[in-house]
Parts: structure tokens; C-alpha cells; sequence
């Protein structure tokens, strides 16, 4: 069957049956099902639309909330990272200053200090440490002998611009890799 539409032919394989017209009453009917469908469509789309929001919003508030647990230890740590970093800083700076009479003099000095007055002691140092002190010519420090009470000898088991004064009462380690050391144990507990 051959069917002729606005200058268009079209080709049915076979001839149409049931054939009606629609009435305007049930194209309403159509309109408001489709309008309805739509509307329930919509109604889905914005609930689960809702549903991903509130899953976001959670997510987001557990985010911040594991973020704000971790920045205590996170700061910690860079406080730690940053305190180490000085510390290897100080040293390498520290190992490249050359050793001068006015170094070791007051590593004697600071040491001493801690003594007291009246009590015997030794201090050692580098032998070159002691070689140094020895060519200064002052009363501060009687490096010659002219004390009874501190006696100065070298070690070898002291590096160059510290010293250890031993006394009755125990030693006071005054060698720079120990003050170091105790800087560490103070800044990182």
C-alpha cells in the first residue's frame, strides 16, 4: 500500500489496521500522564541529586575533621624536622670555624666556671688545643703550672676546641660535639 503525505510517499509492507483518531480528551489525558511522568522524573533526579549532596557534605566535614586530628602531629613533626635541620646547620658550621686561642680559652673558661674555687682538677685537652694555651700569656689561666689546683695535660680523646675537666667529684665534658648533643636532647625531648 502506497500512502502520499505532503509530496512524500511512503511504503507500508503492509495496509494499516486499527486505525482511530485520537480525541482531544484522551491527548489531555497523554499530555498530563507525560507532564506527570516528567514531574516524577524530575522529583528522582533532584532527590538523588540531594542524597549525593548530603554524601559530599559528609565527606567533606570527616575530611575536615581527619585534617584537623592530623595538624597537631603534623606540626610536630616539622617542628622536630626544623629543630634537626638547625641542629646539622650548627654542626657544619661549627666543624668549619678553625680553632683559635680565643675558642679554647673560653671553652676552659665555661668549664672551669662550673668547678668552683676551691676544687682540684685537670683539664684536658687537643694537644694542639693545649700547644695553643699554652703560648698565651695570662693569669686567667694557668696553663704553666702557676696554679696548683688546675692542672692542664692533653688527650687525644678530646677534639679540637673543647676540653674535660675531671675533678674528685666527677667530669664536666665540654668538648662541642657534647654541647651539641645536650642542645639536641633539650630542643628535641
Amino acid at each position: 500500500m502506497t500512502v502520499s503525505i505532503m509530496n512524500e510517499t511512503l511504503q507500508l509492507a503492509q495496509p494499516p489496521r486499527d486505525i482511530r483518531l485520537t480525541t482531544k480528551e484522551e491527548m489531555t489525558r497523554e499530555q498530563a500522564a507525560y507532564e506527570r511522568g516528567r514531574r516524577d522524573a524530575d522529583n528522582a533526579l533532584n532527590q538523588v541529586l540531594l542524597d549525593q549532596r548530603k554524601e559530599l557534605v559528609e565527606a567533606l566535614q570527616n575530611t575536615l575533621v581527619s585534617l584537623r586530628r592530623a595538624m597537631p602531629q603534623v606540626i610536630e613533626d616539622s617542628r622536630q624536622q626544623l629543630v634537626l635541620l638547625a641542629l646539622e646547620v650548627a654542626h657544619k658550621l661549627t666543624a668549619g670555624i678553625p680553632v683559635s686561642t680565643e675558642m679554647v680559652e673560653a671553652a676552659v673558661r665555661d668549664a672551669l666556671a662550673h668547678v668552683g674555687q676551691t676544687a682540684e682538677c685537670t683539664v684536658y685537652l687537643h694537644p694542639e688545643d693545649l700547644k695553643l694555651l699554652s703560648q698565651l700569656e695570662t693569669t686567667a689561666l694557668p696553663v704553666n703550672g702557676t696554679n696548683d689546683a688546675v692542672k692542664f695535660e692533653s688527650s687525644g680523646e678530646v677534639t679540637r676546641g673543647g676540653c674535660l675537666v675531671k675533678t674528685k667529684f666527677g667530669v664536666i665534658d665540654a668538648r662541642r660535639e657534647t654541647k651539641l648533643e645536650q642542645l639536641q636532647r633539650t630542643l628535641l625531648p
